[in-house]
């Protein structure tokens, strides 16, 4: 189904994606939507991280579906874990877009009212989802967002790819990570792009290979200094 230059696709593990008809980029790996997710984003980053504490700020640029947010707070939810949660979307989808995914075939029925309750949450304040997991949605760009006193241990990285959305990937934008991150904080991110890998170098990160998802040879987890992952 279409909704205004937004396309819902069927990706290989039965999860929904969606296609940005105007850019011809998908949201996920057409290998699975879920499947990406949960190994990029929770097992690769947010599990690293909560073996080290269990109250962390996280930064995602590129809030989408919300579907990392949900696995997110799911996991917060079962380790009992405290996670302030800062979610940046240039272009947010209508709510009668997210209606569409089939995501709630794999939440429990408690997690897909959390699921609609992200998405209904208003922007551009902080809102309790549950007493553990506060949400802060910024409508705007990575580069205006200003992060007044915050540090994070742990930066989602999921804007759309650098041949589609090269002004993301430039190395300020890099280098805003880095001033963002604690001393054993952590950047993680499907894109295992060389220039992406680069610039993170030369914003002070270490870059270490990490085995992509879904039959990609490499994702990225890029470190503020090293720590025994």
């Amino acid at each position: 189904m279409k909704v205004n230059n937004i396309k819902v696709l069927m990706t290989k593990d039965g999860s929904h994606t969606l296609l940005n008809i105007a850019l011809n980029e998908s949201y996920h790996a057409h290998n699975g939507a879920l499947s990406e997710s949960k190994y990029v984003y929770i097992q690769a980053g947010l599990m690293t991280q909560l073996a080290l504490k269990k109250q962390l700020n996280i930064v995602e640029v590129g809030f989408g579906t919300g579907l990392n947010t949900i696995l997110t707070l799911a996991e917060a939810i079962k380790q009992n874990a405290t996670i302030h949660y800062t979610s940046i979307e240039p272009v947010p989808l209508s709510l009668a877009l997210i209606e569409q995914l089939n995501y709630g075939q794999w939440l429990t029925p408690k997690l897909a009212e959390l699921y609609l309750a992200i998405h209904q949450a208003p922007w551009e304040q902080d809102v309790a989802i549950t007493a553990n997991f506060v949400l802060h949605k910024y409508r705007g760009e990575f580069e205006q967002f200003e992060f007044v006193g915050q540090q994070t241990d742990l930066i989602y990285f999921d804007a759309f790819a650098p041949n589609k959305q090269p002004e993301i990937w430039q190395l300020a934008n890099m280098q805003k990570c880095a001033q963002l991150l604690v001393a054993d904080g952590m950047l993680v991110s499907y894109c295992a792009n060389g220039q992406f890998k680069r610039n993170l170098k030369a914003a002070g990160l270490i870059v270490k290979p990490y085995p992509g998802a879904l039959g990609r040879r490499e994702m990225t987890r890029a470190y503020q200094q090293v720590v025994k992952y």
